[in-house]
């Protein structure tokens, strides 16, 4: 069994080492994509029109490490 892939945003921001607040910026901007990097949380829900968002940490891992490394190439250009 693959187990659970989902994680809280406090728990992906600790592993991903970077902050709850910056996770969520990407997620905004579309760096991170609905249902591959991060989906709704289905679990207490007690209100649907802002819930809270859970996230595949391996994924996001490998869009974070792309996004920094693009963003490093064009500071040191």
């Amino acid at each position: 069994m693959l187990g659970d892939i989902w994680s809280s945003s406090e728990l992906a921001a600790e592993k991903l080492g970077i902050t709850e607040i910056k996770l969520s910026i990407l997620r905004e901007n579309g760096l991170l994509k609905p249902g591959i990097h991060w989906k709704s949380s289905p679990l207490g829900q007690k209100k649907p029109w802002k819930p809270q968002a859970i996230y595949n940490i391996k994924m996001c891992s490998k869009v974070i490490n792309k996004f920094y490394l693009e963003d490093k190439d064009i500071t040191a250009a």
